[in-house]
């Protein structure tokens, strides 16, 4: 591609400057919590109509994907809920890119702790504000326009360019898995996941748990007869740090290398009790443990089991009434690619052709969907996005407008790098 021609895609993006904050502004406008995301769905399935593309949208038969060995229990079903994969064809004789993200977001409760309504999608000091801004309709969004702005410019590449937009990614990436099981599948892909900016290999883990503790009962008046489970607790929480501790001295990852930030192992919600005059004899706990690539992730799961059990052994009431381990909820590999990758490569190239900067290479320090492409797929998928991980999930969620853009062009060049060049052999 001649210089000419990458000065004509970035003028073309400065150029739809307003298009791109509006477009983006419409989709964050549209609430989308996970097991609601048919609205949104609808709006980019006609958006992506509009622009040319060849538009896939389909239900998740859930029975099927039970079948499936990288599924995870879910409570509800995927009915009325579609996965879209929105397809430019390509002209022949290039690489085939997959762009992956998802429309659904954390729920945002009656607005408590925001300072505006969280679907409001307001500008305020260079930012777009509300949930899913950062989380990650930024990162579609890029995806949507860099193609829109290049087959706009007739720069149609020679490799299909695939825009894959799923749902449930927040519960359990079952939209993405569901894209594998469908046939989807590239020599490449490209996560929008938030990286603020950071290309990212790799992706940790994270394994939800939950321990049932049961204590002795008692009434009030002869409390000292039972024995709490509050203190019992207390003592599992005390253990589940130790594990932590023990965690980010050992485990090591070259794309970690702050392992207290990527290795959390914490109790995040302690429930004991039911009553204000009653004694506490039963507790549930509820955590998550973070991983990094090339761990066992079983054999996580089972560091965990053991350390309870051990400290268990050492307490006179829990040894013979062991609390219990569960693993429910949100359960995900963590996962890479070589930073030597092409990919890799392409994203880094691109982005200091862009800005000037070389970029950061990192891993995320939070779950993505590129482990269902990496395992399941034959996809190799890297993660670039303008959303920032530390301000996901966050009340007054934003995006920096500024980043947004850069995201935008950092896309429409690598797919125009990516897609033009042949496949290897």
């Amino acid at each position: 591609m001649t210089d000419s021609v990458r000065k004509t895609i970035l003028d073309k993006v400065d150029a739809s400057k307003d298009h791109a904050i509006k477009f983006l502004q419409d989709m964050v406008a549209i609430p989308s919590v996970t097991g609601d995301e048919a609205a949104i769905q609808k709006h980019m399935h006609g958006y992506l109509t509009e622009v040319g593309l060849e538009v896939d949208m389909w239900e998740t038969n859930w029975d099927e994907l039970k079948k499936h060995p990288g599924y995870r229990p879910v409570d509800r079903g995927y009915e009325n809920r579609p996965n879209i994969v929105a397809t430019l064809k390509g002209t022949g004789g290039g690489r085939s890119l997959l762009l992956n993200g998802h429309t659904d977001v954390i729920p945002v409760g009656n607005g408590e702790g925001w300072s505006d309504n969280p679907w409001s999608a307001s500008i305020k000091n260079g930012r777009i504000y509300g949930r899913g801004s950062c989380d990650m309709k930024s990162g579609v969004a890029s995806h949507v326009l860099a193609v829109q702005y290049l087959k706009e410019l007739g720069l149609n590449p020679k490799g299909d360019v695939m825009i894959n937009i799923v749902i449930d990614e927040e519960v359990s990436g079952h939209g993405t898995l569901d894209t594998v099981i469908r046939g989807y599948k590239a020599d490449a892909g490209i996560s929008g996941e938030t990286s603020d900016l950071f290309v990212q290999p790799a992706c940790i883990g994270r394994i939800w748990f939950q321990i049932d503790i049961e204590g002795k009962p008692a009434g009030i008046q002869q409390r000292y007869l039972g024995i709490s489970a509050i203190e019992l607790g207390n003592k599992i929480v005390k253990a589940v740090q130790e594990l932590e501790d023990e965690r980010v001295t050992n485990v090591k990852h070259a794309l970690y290398p702050s392992a207290i930030d990527s290795l959390p192992c914490i109790i995040g919600s302690f429930q004991a009790g039911n009553y204000p005059s009653a004694f506490p004899a039963s507790a549930v706990l509820k955590g998550s443990i973070g991983t990094v690539p090339s761990e066992d992730h079983e054999g996580v799961k089972q560091s965990l089991v053991k350390k309870i059990a051990e400290v268990a052994a050492q307490d006179p009431w829990m040894k013979d009434h062991p609390p219990v381990v569960k693993f429910v909820g949100y359960d995900a590999e963590a996962s890479e690619i070589p930073v030597q990758h092409p990919i890799v490569q392409t994203v880094c190239d691109v982005y200091t052709e862009v800005t000037g900067k070389k970029p950061t290479i990192s891993g995320r320090q939070g779950a993505a969907d590129t482990r269902f492409l990496n395992k399941y797929a034959n996809t190799p998928t890297v993660i670039f996005g303008p959303g920032s991980t530390a301000v996901m999930h966050a009340n007054d969620e934003y995006v920096s407008i500024d980043d947004y853009l850069t995201a935008i062009k950092v896309m429409a060049l690598s797919i125009h790098d990516w897609c033009n060049s042949a496949p290897t052999k």
